[in-house]
């Protein structure tokens, strides 16, 4: 689906860790122990909170907060577009049609994605589609750019996206409805209607939320200098048609005495067409005539309490994940000949508890249980064939506060420690031989140090974690492009980050640096019949520096980012391919927000993404993709009714210089796409 590039822009919020400890007025005091989320990082309260911002985790991790209501998501937004906003975040549109996201040197099977607590990267192929995510869901979106906890349940390695929904400390309780109508240059047309209601009770408060969005788009624009080998209606890429519709409803309630609860479900309903290899003999023409996504995660917890030793709370997640596919295979590109159906079903249920207690007044212990049944049925020809995966992960980690008010020139020190053991079975492989019994053990160490009242600090974190290899990887023939291979193992990352993030003038900078080290890398090469097995590399090694900035003079916005990679693949002879795919070594951004008259605004942004290697579709070589760079602008206003109600008038360009650049061989992005939009609030 085509989408309105959004400004990478990092708010200015200075150190958050930094006012979190300092004891000056206004700054946000840290609790007594750690709060009951995934991923703990320190916010600093009272400050103007644009789109993005950095934070830092209890767990000496970087990572980026997301304010949703601060971002100028298109209509009937999803994850994606949220995702391919932010800074040091490479999110790309596979040869499947799936939108996958990547950070640093990790494959985007390493990247957990959770909604509302529950794991949906547990499933058939251990990773998610972005694009069938409703962003409208999400109160806050958190992207950790590393390993912040061992808590996050099994298979996570090299980042972490947070949705919550109903679940987290800043789901609004305010009445709110807000409607929107948009459409582009090539036809494409959206509605979204967002609300949410508090409620009142004699014993506590909540809140219910609920969205639908709606999307119609005829195709992706070509870009100019790209040409389909068969004739195309109004410059679209080929079969790159979609209709979608989406939706979600949240309800949260809390109680006087601290404990809570909460349900959220979302939709996904579409039919899309998915853009065949340009260039290729043998490209993947697919077409989806069915996507369903069904998600429900129950959420609650006790709220911190006194206990004998201490104080303590127990939270849950309990979520279903369902979801089924069609897809028709053709024989050319006219696409008049189904060749081959595929059908396929999944279902993952997922259990995590979380416990948390105070080790007396300078330590915290937390422990996390969690437990994934993944199963799924495919359909080819007539013939069914049945799989399940089996995971469990049990970890424990501690917090200590080693320097708390004070001590010469450093206001704190922190000490995060965790180990983690994994187990993976699968019962069910279509007949194939079995992984058998997998255990793998996972730990993590991290350290956080404040400096300067509040306006320094420094990070470091060192894990290790291993992944075992999904169904899909193992066993999935894929309408007989793929070759199973059932004695793939399980592979393991040890991952090093260090940093710095400094509050100057009205903004701030973080500069962290990272090493991965990726032993038993699972990836794809070519076989002499042209089909595709997923093998073990021996190693893939990563080493690199990411920079952000922010600053503000008066009203105006200026920032931002820059990642600089050294990926080297040490793989088998035997692979055709020698070169880690689909991994820039540099990219990066910057960004303006210049405040006009009427309250209007007008952003500019230029987005730079460098040279990456693919694997040819055909033969499996290494192709090296040449890199470019998109600008994009997005005028808006605001105008106020009668009745006090504000309506958002928003014109975007995107990829205004019709720029060509390819997420992978043979799939280039969306050429400039207009699109005009209006927002009732």
């Amino acid at each position: 689906m085509t989408s309105t590039s959004l400004p990478r822009r990092v708010a200015p919020l200075g150190v958050l860790a930094a006012l979190v400890w300092a004891p000056a007025p206004g700054a946000a005091q840290l609790p007594d122990s750690i709060p009951p989320r995934d991923t703990t990082v320190f916010r600093v309260e009272g400050i103007r909170v644009q789109a993005t911002r950095p934070v830092t985790t209890v767990g000496g991790a970087s990572a980026i907060e997301v304010d949703l209501d601060s971002l100028a998501l298109p209509v009937a937004a999803t994850a994606e577009e949220v995702l391919r906003a932010l800074p040091m975040v490479h999110v790309r549109t596979n040869s499947r049609g799936e939108a996958e996201v990547t950070v640093r040197g990790s494959e985007s099977r390493q990247v957990a994605v959770l909604f509302d607590g529950v794991p949906l990267t547990l499933g058939w192929d251990a990773r998610t589609d972005v694009s069938v995510l409703p962003a409208g869901a999400a109160s806050e979106v958190t992207v950790v750019r590393g390993l912040s906890s061992i808590l996050h349940g099994p298979n996570v390695l090299g980042g972490v996206v947070e949705m919550n929904v109903g679940r987290g400390d800043r789901v609004r309780g305010e009445s709110r409805l807000t409607a929107s109508i948009g459409g582009d240059d090539r036809r494409g047309f959206g509605l979204t209607a967002l609300g949410s209601r508090p409620f009142e009770t004699d014993g506590g408060t909540g809140v219910v939320r609920a969205g639908v969005g709606f999307r119609d788009s005829p195709g992706f624009p070509l870009p100019g200098d790209v040409s389909e080998p068969v004739p195309v209606e109004r410059d679209l890429r080929l079969n790159t048609d979609s209709r979608i519709v989406n939706g979600f409803l949240s309800a949260r309630y809390t109680a006087d005495g601290g404990a809570w609860g909460s349900l959220s479900a979302a939709s996904f309903d579409a039919e899309r067409g998915i853009a065949g290899e340009l260039g290729s003999d043998g490209p993947r023409l697919w077409l989806y005539p069915e996507i369903r996504r069904k998600i429900v995660a129950a959420s609650g917890g006790t709220g911190f309490r006194d206990t004998p030793l201490g104080r303590g709370d127990l939270e849950f997640s309990v979520g279903l994940d369902a979801g089924s596919t069609v897809i028709d295979s053709y024989a050319t590109r006219a696409y008049d000949e189904i060749e081959g159906t595929e059908e396929g079903q999944g279902r993952t249920v997922t259990l995590r508890l979380l416990a948390d207690h105070t080790l007396g007044s300078r330590a915290d212990l937390r422990s996390s249980l969690t437990l994934a049944d993944i199963g799924h049925e495919t359909r080819e020809d007539g013939e069914s064939t049945d799989y399940r995966q089996r995971l469990f992960s049990l970890a424990g980690e501690t917090v200590w506060r080693l320097v708390d008010g004070g001590w010469g020139a450093l206001d704190g020190l922190r000490l995060s420690a965790g180990a983690a053991w994994d187990r993976g079975t699968t019962p069910e492989t279509g007949g194939r031989p079995s992984l058998g019994t997998l255990d793998d053990w996972g730990g993590r160490v991290g350290l956080s140090a404040l400096f300067r009242g509040g306006d320094f600090l420094a990070h470091a974190g060192l894990s290790r974690r291993g992944r075992f290899p999904s169904l899909r990887e193992s066993y999935s023939e894929a309408l007989n492009r793929f070759v199973p291979n059932p004695d793939l193992a399980p592979e393991h990352l040890v991952a090093f980050e260090a940093g710095v993030t400094s509050r100057f003038g009205r903004g701030e900078v973080q500069v962290v640096g990272f090493r991965h080290d990726l032993d038993g890398a699972i990836r794809r090469i070519t076989l002499d019949d042209g089909r595709r097995q997923r093998i073990n590399s021996d190693r893939l090694e990563s080493t690199g520096v990411e920079i952000l900035i922010s600053q503000t003079f008066d009203r105006v916005e200026v920032g931002g980012d820059w990642m600089m990679q050294s990926v080297s693949l040490t793989d088998p002879g035997a692979a055709t391919s020698q070169q880690p795919e689909n991994m820039p070594e540099r990219a990066g951004g910057a960004w303006l927000r210049l405040p006009l008259p009427a309250e209007a605004a007008l952003t500019a942004e230029v987005e730079y993404t460098g040279p990456q290697f693919c694997q040819d579709p055909d033969s499996g070589g290494d192709v090296q993709l040449d890199g470019g760079t998109w600008l994009n602008g997005v005028l808006s206003r605001v105008f106020r009714t009668a009745s006090g109600r504000g309506v958002e008038a928003q014109l975007s360009a995107t990829n205004l210089a019709d720029t060509t650049l390819y997420d992978q061989c043979g799939l280039p992005r969306p050429g400039r796409l207009f699109q005009l939009q209006f927002r009732v609030f």
